[in-house]
């Protein structure tokens, strides 16, 4: 979204002027109607409404919205025409239209006025249209998975915790994990995976490595992230899940980082392991620190080496 503002910075300031004008310095958006549909005085017709954002574009949640539900595709889109003319006539630069399922028959509607998909979730769709100048500068959904394994190691042996899916061409040994959910932080990600996985619980240390992969098989056109973590055993007693993998076992570092019945990160990962557990962990980890974001109230999670102290 940064890129996105500074691209827009110059358009939104030559066309939303007579919008901001009228709020006070430190709203950051706009109310209008809170995306209902709505009998405004002097107006004889119902009208789309939505949420202006401080880039200057609308989104009109029809979830939301007090359409019936049985509404027609020609009410809508006489509806929906209306409020682009509108819409562009108050210089938004875009709009940004969630639709439910229950009301997918509406899409093709939308798209007939320029309107196109910019992603979907389970139970709805959005459909994006710039109403700004030139090409549009809107800016593309998610273009990456992250996937996250927990390397569960135990100190005392100089052992870590390993598994092999069931579901593999290769049955090679590697780190549990799997993909992050929505507004899961990566250390959650490891510790829950590992758990669901093995049935061996842990708690979040640092971060090893990221690796970066393009075309990345059932990724759905998208690119991956995998992020291995280093994770404290709580518990030793695996219960591993059999839907997910064929085998679950602690083995000797030293052994995982020289045999070939595991995957090619997974041996690199382990040498980087052994590295640390032989000659300290500050060579290898990349602690998390939260730190407050620049907008109120939120925080980030920033992963570095550590740094020295200060000096006196």
């Amino acid at each position: 979204m940064a890129a996105f503002g500074c691209k827009l910075f110059s358009v939104v300031s030559r066309r939303m002027c007579k919008v901001h004008c009228t709020a006070a310095p430190s709203v950051r958006a706009l109310w209008v109607s809170a995306g209902r549909l709505q009998r405004p005085s002097g107006h004889g017709a119902d009208v789309l409404t939505g949420k202006v954002d401080r880039f200057g574009g609308l989104t009109v949640n029809l979830a939301d919205s007090s359409l019936p539900a049985d509404i027609s595709e020609s009410a809508f889109s006489s509806l929906l025409k209306d409020g682009v003319g509108r819409w562009r006539g108050e210089g938004l630069v875009a709009v940004w239209l969630h639709l439910p399922i229950s009301l997918s028959r509406c899409a093709a509607a939308a798209a007939t006025l320029g309107f196109t998909y910019h992603h979907a979730r389970a139970d709805q769709a959005v459909l994006a249209l710039w109403l700004g100048p030139g090409a549009s500068r809107l800016p593309g959904y998610a273009t990456h998975q992250i996937g996250v394994a927990g390397a569960v190691v135990d100190e005392s042996n100089g052992k870590v915790l390993v598994v092999q899916d069931k579901n593999k061409t290769q049955n090679a040994w590697k780190f549990p994990g799997g993909l992050s959910e929505l507004g899961e932080n990566i250390g959650a990600t490891a510790v829950r995976e590992v758990e669901e996985e093995t049935g061996v619980r842990s708690e979040f240390l640092s971060l090893l490595s990221v690796r970066q992969q393009h075309d990345h098989p059932g990724a759905f056109g998208a690119s991956d992230l995998y992020l291995i973590c280093r994770l404290r055993p709580l518990t030793y007693r695996i219960d591993f899940c059999t839907q997910e993998c064929l085998r679950c076992d602690w083995l000797p570092l030293a052994e995982l980082a020289r045999t070939d019945q595991t995957t090619p990160i997974t041996g690199r990962v382990a040498r980087v392991l052994l590295h640390g557990l032989e000659r300290g962990w500050d060579a290898v980890d990349l602690p998390m620190e939260q730190m407050p974001a620049v907008y109120s109230g939120r925080f980030y999670q920033l992963y570095h080496r550590a740094l020295p102290p200060p000096q006196r």
